[in-house]
């Protein structure tokens, strides 16, 4: 940020000495409930003037412990996770055939993948008389049942709410365990955003399970991704990395035990998502020395461009990085010229398709550019969060692609759809887990696929995934039957008296 800021915010460093991280809202003044120019959302940051809020009316939210991480911890090979909560707080574990088991092991999916976790299942009785026994119980089960290298402990509203002593427990019983004990604080009730979680992971991996590095792999490249980036976007990485000589460290998904421990040996990290992985990067350079950057994130051609040549500069491979954008240009800039002008083509009279897109701060950064790279245009965007920690970025997206509205808020399904009927974007993206809220005729399309696609359109990143998603979203305009089916056969989800509100934030908490 710059320093001439009202709001300068000065991050303090990471303290492995806490047991966890503060949440977002203390670390980088995180909100998730906002409407209005891009621009302005900058201003009122700066000058220190977001603050959270509440609806009278919401949806749904989302969760630290459940929301992105839980489904994740749960491949790590040879690990166990414990939830340290009720019965039911472990119900996305039920998740993982549909998120990962349909990749097939022909793409490299391990072919003994299965889930290792164990519930607590706390009860009213362990509320009022605490559940510390439980959990040592299940440490030791864990430990008998699948001789894991790693045993994560999910924390939950519950076992944070009676006040549990977690660190207690693991001091007392590592001497006896074989297995690293990682506690994550991630009770849902801490943080209004979902990245606390994220943050809090990052945190006991680099407390617990990083190790000081015995040499330096000058070849390693951490890459910790999102759960919205897709199977085929791994293998693109992957491919690229190749051709300039680099591995992949790929965390957390389907990761060993070892990959974590030698994250500190990596040349440098580098992002899919910034917003997942700050933590681990400002962690990982301040501890060990690996040095990282945030931006940009390897979407379209000219950010993965740009990811490259990061890497080139903290690998020593400037040279090959030039040598491979060359031949991958050569390949897929024709391609992606070619959309770009079917695309300014649909639209006529020198406008361009306006699309909406975006989910969260990475996506927000990185979607847009690319948008604009193969001649889209964005009235505005959604982000389930925002946070200081993105604002130079921001200011240098609005000088990129212009001002544009921002709605911030996490999966409020009827506050988006307003937005979009609003806006009536040519093209609307959505989470796949939201299409009914986003009924309409013109074109529609999910904004990322789920992890177990592994179809090579499901792609994102890098230069393959710059035409595989420029080629998605032009057959959502050209495609159109099934919208059309939808639109006829299907109720509307909201009623014509909310569209017709002014403002899609017409639930907020007002001040009286």
């Amino acid at each position: 940020m710059a320093s001439n800021d009202a709001h300068n915010l000065v991050e303090p460093g990471i303290n492995l000495n806490a047991p966890t991280c503060p949440n977002r809202e203390q670390r980088a003044h995180g909100i998730n409930v906002y409407y209005g120019q891009a621009s302005q959302l900058l201003i009122d940051a700066r000058e220190g003037k977001l603050q959270a809020k509440d609806r009278d009316f919401q949806q749904t939210s989302g969760c630290a412990l459940n929301f992105y991480l839980a489904v994740r911890l749960n491949t790590i090979r040879d690990a166990a996770v414990i939830y340290h909560a009720p019965v039911g707080c472990s119900a996305s574990s039920l998740g993982y055939r549909e998120l990962y088991r349909h990749v097939p092991v022909s793409l490299g999916r391990p072919e003994n993948y299965d889930l290792h976790w164990i519930t607590t299942n706390i009860q009213e009785n362990d509320v009022v008389y605490g559940a510390g026994n439980k959990l040592r119980y299940a440490i030791r089960e864990a430990e008998r049942r699948y001789s894991p290298k790693a045993i994560f402990i999910l924390t939950s509203c519950t076992s944070g709410v009676i006040g549990e002593d977690i660190e207690g427990a693991v001091n007392e019983l590592q001497p006896y365990i074989d297995a690293r004990i990682v506690p994550v604080h991630c009770e849902g009730v801490r943080s209004r955003l979902v990245q606390t979680g994220y943050d809090a992971f990052w945190h006991g991996v680099l407390k617990y399970l990083v190790k000081k590095p015995e040499k330096k792999q000058k070849d390693l490249v951490n890459v910790a991704s999102m759960l919205s980036y897709t199977w085929q976007d791994r293998l693109e990485i992957k491919r690229i990395l190749g051709k300039i000589g680099l591995r992949p460290n790929f965390v957390p998904e389907f990761a060993s035990v070892d990959q974590f421990e030698q994250l500190s040996e990596a040349a440098v990290t580098a992002p899919l998502c910034p917003t997942y992985t700050d933590y681990l990067s400002k962690g990982l350079e301040q501890e060990y020395g690996v040095p990282y950057f945030l931006y940009p994130s390897p979407m379209g051609i000219r950010n993965t461009d740009e990811w490259l040549r990061k890497i080139g500069e903290f690998t020593g491979k400037e040279s090959e990085v030039e040598l491979v954008i060359e031949e991958e240009h050569k390949v897929w800039q024709p391609k992606i010229d070619a959309l770009r002008e079917q695309f300014l083509k649909l639209k006529g009279k020198g406008e361009k398709l306006t699309v909406l897109g975006s989910l969260g701060q990475g996506r927000l950064l990185a979607q847009l550019p690319f948008f604009d790279e193969i001649g889209l245009s964005s009235p505005a965007a959604m982000s389930q969060d925002f946070d200081n920690l993105i604002l130079d970025e921001v200011e240098q997206l609005i000088g990129t692609v212009g001002d544009f509205k921002i709605l911030v808020n996490t999966f409020q399904a009827a506050e988006q759809a307003h937005v979009t009927r609003q806006l009536d974007p040519d093209i609307a993206l959505t989470c796949p887990f939201q299409g009914c809220s986003f009924k309409r005729e013109k074109g529609l399309t999910r904004i990322h696929s789920l992890r177990a696609d592994a179809h090579p359109r499901s792609t994102q990143s890098g230069y393959a995934g710059a035409v595989a998603c420029a080629s998605f979203l032009l057959q959502s305009w050209t495609s159109k039957s099934f919208q059309k089916t939808m639109l006829a056969k299907t109720r509307d989800s909201y009623k014509d008296w909310w569209y017709k509100q002014p403002d899609p934030l017409h639930y907020l908490k007002r001040e009286v």
